[in-house]
């Protein structure tokens, strides 16, 4: 990893030319740019600056201009187009916590366990006195490996001296914690005032029981892991995170190394204990089987990477379908099980007697047929008629002829 996410790189809110910030012209070369990176860092740097509230942002626009101007791309890009060219998205972000209260670093760490990698950047102090050349450097020879402990934000130093066939065979420096304590491995080149500027640097990551990492020096270019890349896709969408699982994989800015003395460093980067480490500087010419394992493998992932892209767009657009047809699916469903449900209600009521309602009730009463007005009437004369047979009955009963032996006498 270059110095250009060490530092952080998340983008200020009003940005200015890249150029102008680090003060160099648009013709500067790399060495350039990066030289003047290092001294503005480190002059904003947090904690140099705990009671100027404007160093933090000049440090973020510093970091986020750097990020620009040291990627060719981005270069390219932002010189063709401006900012406009670039996608905000993309631009590395890191958290700066060297200068936290103890309750922000315990919510890092806490954020950190749950799955998100935090990049931290390295202490100013350890920056500054290593420009200055006043650290201690320890001797790290080819084939061997030293053990110790180092305190948070704090830094041990080593010399890896490499002879002309060890720099023609490549070099291997990693470092290892049984104790799976967090720790960078960090190389500084040599600078002309005879210090020493942060070039690269590895976070550890955790494989099997053991956190571990590693910069090979191999003559072709290698790759680094930047598992950050992955969890800020997951954060964003779930569902990307396969697709964005080999985004991560970052070429080193530094591919061989020549003869001579070449500093190392181990940086604690635990945050409330010292970090246990073991570091070995190893000799390429020894594991060239493994070497050209590596190369063929990362090879592999490239052309994969290229592949999962192209099979990301084949995905979004199948995967919209799928939602375009499940979507009608339920529709279709809904729309089927309410024609049946209308159906089935009206079969049933050719089976259901209907109950007469109010009106007709009043309908029917006002409505009698003739039949029912013949018997009625009928009913009724015969009433009437029985009422005047019984009347001429019983007068013709009280007219019975009870005088008829009076008139025989007379």
């Amino acid at each position: 990893m270059s110095s250009k996410t060490v530092e952080g790189s998340s983008s200020p809110a009003i940005r200015r030319d890249p150029y102008e910030v680090l003060s160099v012209t648009r013709d500067a070369n790399d060495q350039e740019i990066k030289s003047s990176y290092r001294k503005l860092a480190l002059k904003y740097h947090p904690d140099k600056n705990a009671n100027n509230p404007d160093a933090s942002e000049l440090f973020k626009e510093v970091a986020y201009s750097y990020s620009i101007l040291s990627d060719p791309e981005k270069r390219r890009q932002y010189d063709n187009a401006g900012f406009e060219a670039l996608d905000a998205d993309g631009m590395e972000m890191e958290i700066d916590l060297s200068n936290l209260g103890t309750v922000n670093t315990m919510f890092a760490a806490l954020f950190s366990k749950l799955g998100v990698p935090i990049k931290t950047t390295v202490s100013a102090n350890v920056l500054e006195e290593a420009m200055n050349g006043t650290v201690t450097v320890r001797p790290l020879p080819i084939g061997t490996s030293v053990s110790g402990k180092v305190d948070k934000q704090c830094a041990h130093f080593f010399g890896v001296t490499i002879s002309e066939q060890t720099a023609e065979s490549g070099v291997v420096v990693r470092v290892t914690s049984t104790a799976q304590s967090k720790f960078k491995l960090l190389y500084f080149e040599q600078e002309t005032t005879g210090g020493y500027g942060l070039a690269l640097q590895e976070e550890s990551e955790k494989t099997g029981k053991v956190t571990s990492a590693g910069m090979y020096f191999l003559h072709f270019q290698v790759y680094r892991m930047d598992s950050t890349i992955n969890a800020l896709a997951v954060a964003k969408d779930p569902e990307s995170a396969f697709f964005k699982r080999l985004e991560g994989l970052q070429p080193c800015e530094v591919s061989e190394l020549k003869s001579g003395t070449h500093i190392f460093a181990v940086y604690g980067d635990n945050f409330f204990k010292t970090a246990s480490y073991t570091i070995e500087a190893l000799c390429a010419k020894t594991y060239e089987d493994t070497t050209e394992k590596l190369k063929e493998i990362e090879a592999q992932i490239l052309r994969k990477r290229n592949e999962l892209r192209q099979f990301e767009t084949e995905y979004r657009k199948a995967l919209a379908r799928f939602q375009e047809v499940t979507n009608r699916y339920t529709q279709e469903k809904q729309t089927v099980d309410e024609l049946l449900k209308q159906r089935d209600s009206i079969h049933s009521s050719f089976s259901v007697v209907k109950t007469p309602s109010v009106n007709n009730l009043t309908n029917g009463s006002s409505s009698k047929t003739q039949g029912e007005e013949s018997k009625v009437d009928g009913d009724s004369a015969g009433e009437e008629g029985g009422s005047e047979s019984k009347e001429r009955s019983k007068r013709k009963w009280f007219n019975l002829n009870l005088k008829g032996p009076d008139k025989k006498l007379g």
